[in-house]
C-alpha cells in the first residue's frame, strides 16, 4: 500500500509524511467480525505486562497450520487466523491483550437450553486456552442464536433458563429492537462470564459481529476502568493521614509552635509523599476515566430498549459501575487538591521565610552603616594625625635648611624664618591630602 500511495502521487502531491499511512489505515486496523448464527464465541482477556509479543507469537503457532507465523505479522497489534472449522482474533492493546475465538454452536447448547455446557465443545486444541501468557482479566462465553423477537417476552423466559434461572439483565438492541441480548454478569467456576444474543434467522453477518464486539467491549473496559478502585481504596488512608498532617502544619506556621527549619523540613517530606502518590496513580486514575467513558460510549451505541420488569444493560452498569467511578474521580480530586494546599503552605512559609531574612540583612545594614560611620570618623581623625605629623616633619626639614644657610653665612634667624613657614607648611599639607582623598573617594 506504501508503495502504490507514493507511486501514484508522486507526479501530484509532496511526500508523505512517514507516519500518513500508518495513521490513515488505522480505522481499519480492528475491523467487525462476520459471524453466522448460530455461533459460539469465547472470548479471553489478559493483562500483558511483561508479556513480549514473541511469547504472544510463539503461543499462536501451537495452534494447528500456525507453525511458520511470523513475528511481524502481530506489529500492527491485530491478527486474525482463519483455522479449520473456527476463527481466532488476536489482538494486543496497551494493557491488555485479547483473544476472540468464534465457532459453530452445538444444538444442544442453542435456544431451549437449560443452563448449557459450552467448554466441552471448543474447537481450540486442549489446554491452549489455559497456556495463554498472562494473567487473566476477563473471559466471556457468548451465544448467538436466532429466534422470534416478536415474541420478546417467551424469548426472555427461554433466556433465563438457557442462564439456568439466574437474574438476568436483558434489552432489545437496535432503533428497531432488531436483536435481544441478555447477560447476569455473573462469573461461574470455570471462570467465564455468559451472554446470549438472540437475532432474527435473517440478521446479517456484519450486524451480528458488531454486537457481539461492542458487548464483548462493554464489559472489557467495565473490568479495566475497575482496576482503579483497589488503589483508590489503598490510597485514601494515605491521603487522610497527609490531610490531617498537613493541617497541624499550618496550624504550626500560624502559630509559630516550631521553627521554620522544622516547618519547612516537615513540608518537603510531606510534598514528597504527595508526589510519589501522583506519580504512581495518576495514570491508572485518567485510565479509569478513559476506560469509563468507552463504556458509556459503548452502551449508547446499543441503542437500548426496556423490556418490561427486566433492567436494560445500561441501567444495570450505571447504578454499579458510576459509584466505583465517582469515588476513584473523587480520589483523584483530592489528590490534587492535596498537592494544591501543600504547595500553598509552602508559599506561605517561603513568605515568611523572606520576611525574616529581610529584616535580618536590613538590621546587618544598619550596623555596616554604623561601622562605616566609625570608619569614617577614624579615618578623620587620622587624617587629622597625618597631617599634623606630616607637617612636624616638613618643619623640622624647614628648619635643619635654615641652620645649614646661616652656617652658609646668609644673614638668617633659622627659628624666626622656620615659624612663620608653619602655617604655609600646615596649609599646603591640608590641601594635598584634601586633594589626595578627594581623587580616590569621590565619584566621577
Amino acid at each position: 500500500m506504501h508503495s502504490s500511495i507514493n507511486s501514484d502521487s508522486a507526479d501530484l502531491l509532496p511526500d508523505n509524511d512517514p507516519q500518513r499511512v500508518l495513521l490513515h489505515n488505522e480505522v481499519h486496523a480492528r475491523p467487525s467480525q462476520r459471524i453466522r448464527l448460530p455461533a459460539l464465541v469465547i472470548y479471553v482477556v489478559v493483562i500483558n505486562a511483561g508479556i513480549t509479543r514473541e511469547q504472544e507469537c510463539d503461543h499462536l503457532r501451537h495452534l494447528p497450520g500456525q507453525q511458520t507465523l511470523m513475528l511481524e505479522q502481530l506489529q500492527n497489534n491485530f491478527l486474525r487466523l482463519r483455522l479449520p472449522g473456527y476463527t481466532l482474533r488476536w489482538e494486543r492493546h496497551t494493557e491488555f491483550t485479547r483473544y476472540t475465538l468464534v465457532q459453530h454452536l452445538p444444538e444442544v447448547a442453542q435456544l431451549g437450553a437449560t443452563d448449557p455446557e459450552l467448554l466441552s465443545c471448543l474447537a481450540l486444541p486442549r489446554g491452549w486456552l489455559a497456556e495463554i501468557p498472562g494473567r487473566t482479566f476477563a473471559a466471556v462465553k457468548l451465544a448467538l442464536v436466532s429466534g422470534d423477537l416478536n415474541q420478546p417476552d417467551e424469548l426472555l423466559m427461554q433466556a433465563r433458563k438457557w442462564f439456568g434461572g439466574n437474574p438476568v439483565v436483558a434489552s432489545l438492541i437496535g432503533r428497531e429492537g432488531h436483536s435481544l441480548a441478555v447477560t447476569d454478569f455473573m462469573l461461574r467456576p470455570s471462570g467465564f462470564e455468559r451472554m446470549l444474543v438472540i437475532m432474527p434467522a435473517d440478521a446479517s453477518e456484519t450486524r451480528a459481529g458488531r454486537i457481539s464486539q461492542r458487548l464483548l467491549e462493554i464489559e472489557t473496559y467495565r473490568l479495566m476502568a475497575l482496576r482503579g478502585l483497589p488503589v483508590t481504596k489503598q490510597l485514601i488512608p494515605e491521603l487522610t493521614s497527609a490531610e490531617q498532617q498537613l493541617a497541624e502544619i499550618t496550624a504550626q506556621l500560624e502559630n509559630k509552635a516550631a521553627s521554620d527549619q522544622e516547618l519547612l523540613d516537615t513540608l518537603i517530606s510531606l510534598a514528597t509523599r504527595v508526589e510519589r502518590a501522583t506519580v504512581e496513580h495518576a495514570y491508572r486514575f485518567a485510565a479509569t476515566q478513559a476506560y469509563s467513558k468507552l463504556v458509556t460510549q459503548r452502551i449508547a451505541e446499543l441503542w437500548e430498549q426496556a423490556l418490561p420488569g427486566t433492567q436494560t444493560i445500561g441501567v444495570f452498569m450505571q447504578r454499579r459501575l458510576s459509584p466505583a467511578i465517582a469515588t476513584v474521580e473523587a480520589t483523584a480530586q483530592r489528590m490534587s487538591y492535596l498537592s494544591a494546599r501543600v504547595s500553598r503552605a509552602s508559599a506561605l512559609l517561603r513568605t515568611r521565610v523572606d520576611i525574616l531574612t529581610e529584616a535580618q540583612n536590613q538590621q546587618l545594614l544598619e550596623k555596616l552603616s554604623r561601622g562605616q560611620e566609625l570608619q569614617l570618623r577614624l579615618q578623620s581623625t587620622v587624617e587629622g594625625l597625618s597631617i599634623a605629623a606630616i607637617s612636624y616633619y616638613v618643619i623640622s626639614l624647614l628648619l635643619y635648611v635654615s641652620k645649614a644657610a646661616k652656617a652658609a653665612g646668609l644673614p638668617i634667624h633659622p627659628e624666626l624664618a622656620t615659624g612663620f613657614m608653619v602655617p604655609v607648611v600646615i596649609w599646603v599639607v591640608w590641601r594635598t591630602t584634601r586633594r589626595i582623598h578627594d581623587k580616590f573617594f569621590k565619584p566621577h
